[in-house]
């Protein structure tokens, strides 16, 4: 695997995590998820209401 994409898709579940958190959600499972579904979450995160 090349190192670059997972670099990539580490900061990518990094910057989810941030997302989740300023939306109230759960940093740290946010991040998890990130790293099963990469910018499916991403989508996901933007679509869903803050609590």
């Amino acid at each position: 695997m090349d190192n670059q994409y997972v670099a990539e898709w580490g900061t990518l579940a990094l910057t989810n995590a941030g997302l989740a958190q300023g939306k109230n959600r759960t940093g740290l499972n946010w991040f998890l998820l990130s790293l099963a579904l990469g910018p499916l979450a991403t989508f996901i995160l933007l679509l869903v209401e803050k609590r």
